[in-house]
């Protein structure tokens, strides 16, 4: 017999509510955490690209028992995000900003809030932590290759257990090779509204990111060619099946350019010679600067510059080429039209290992001897387990 409609009840969510519902991982996590409370009378500092994901991740740690004082990375907070956060007790500081000295002073006042963990992501936390310690700091986490690259040769300063979420196995495959893909080709093609079919991709870097761009652009019936600095990477792309001429080929034919390194002008004003009309330049990259963008529109070459609507500028160079630059050269999948970032199944795994990794931190698992270290392969384990524990559940 059915229902009455009248007698079914209604209500309604936030599109933050419906990703935080989706985090199952988390939300076990969560319920775990409200038991164990590994963070009570501890504060986590945090700068994290403040999005709906990040959201659920940042309840799971209060769950916990944490103190959180957040904000967000350059130019990738959402403000919906920043207010359901509040609302819900949590301390945010900043706002959305394209502007790197605005953004340093709230990263000024995470750390000088002295919390006891760092959940860093690009170094910046623990940077500043270096330039003005002090007594108290137990350790944390690094998100990014682009942070472990900059952490790693500090060990000595810093003597603190640091685990780097991005060397985690998990997150390489799960994140970064598939999720970080498949969010690029997407963004790329909300931003361009052009299609991805015949069109000719270069990729710069073959990482785990590099390698998932380079696989879902093919998936979409792109020509996809890969350019990285190590003969080895370029020898695996070559044998995965893709384009591997030199580097000035490579640029000169793309239609599409995607930096994807971790390291900083990847592409600068030297290289507009070899552009062709009408290319696409996008960074995947956790930092701004693969694309030399200052460098580029300070170089003399460019006679025009038209700022289009959903962050799409155009370079009119003197010669009469055009060329279109995405969101600025910060991370592509993260700005412009309606930001979704990678998915939230990715993102539930990766952010998992997050909470595990900062609770070894907080209960003394780990020590100084794990500055700027990989997951233990201990929580990887376990958090692989608890996946594969919730996907094989039945209906």
């Amino acid at each position: 017999m059915n229902e009455n409609p009248a007698d079914i009840k209604s209500s309604s969510g936030t599109r933050i509510d419906w990703v935080d519902s989706s985090c199952r991982l988390l939300q076990a996590t969560r319920a775990e955490f409200a038991d164990t409370q590994p963070f009570s009378n501890l504060t986590i500092g945090m700068s994290i690209h403040l999005e709906p994901k990040t959201a659920a991740l940042i309840l799971t740690l209060h769950q916990g028992g944490a103190k959180i004082i957040a904000t967000g990375n350059l130019n990738s907070t959402q403000p919906e995000t920043v207010a359901y956060l509040k609302d819900r007790g949590i301390t945010v500081v900043g706002h959305q900003t394209k502007d790197a000295n605005v953004h340093s002073a709230f990263l000024d006042q995470i750390v000088a809030s002295q919390p006891d963990l760092l959940l860093d992501n690009g170094g910046d936390l623990f940077i500043r932590y270096i330039d003005h310690p002090y007594e108290g700091l137990i350790g944390g986490t690094e998100e990014t290759t682009s942070g472990r690259m900059r952490l790693a040769p500090l060990r000595e300063q810093i003597q603190k257990p640091v685990l780097v979420i991005n060397d985690s196995p998990i997150k390489q495959f799960a994140e970064n090779h598939h999720a970080v893909g498949q969010s690029t080709v997407e963004s790329i093609m909300r931003f361009t509204n052009r299609v991805t079919n015949g069109r000719r991709v270069t990729v710069i870097g073959y990482g785990s990111t590099g390698k998932g761009v380079a696989a879902h652009f093919r998936n979409a019936f792109s020509v996809v060619t890969v350019v990285d600095t190590n003969p080895v990477a370029t020898l695996q792309a070559n044998l995965d099946g893709f384009l591997t001429p030199e580097r000035t080929h490579a640029l000169a034919t793309a239609d599409l350019i995607i930096t994807a390194t971790g390291a900083r002008n990847v592409l600068t004003a030297d290289d507009l010679a070899y552009l062709k009309d009408e290319v696409v330049l996008a960074n995947v990259g956790h930092f701004p600067q693969e694309i030399d963008v200052a460098g580029i529109e300070a170089s003399g070459q460019i006679e025009n510059i038209v700022a289009y609507d959903d962050e799409i500028v155009t370079w009119q160079l003197k010669d009469e080429r055009r060329v279109h630059l995405l969101a600025r050269g910060h991370m592509v999948n993260l700005a412009g039209p309606r930001p979704l970032g990678n998915s939230i199944e990715s993102m539930d795994l990766g952010f998992t290992l997050q909470a595990r990794c900062l609770e070894a931190v907080a209960r003394g698992d780990v020590g100084p001897q794990h500055c700027v270290v990989p997951v233990p392969p201990e929580i990887d384990a376990q958090v692989a387990i608890s996946y594969l524990e919730l996907v094989r559940a039945p209906n």
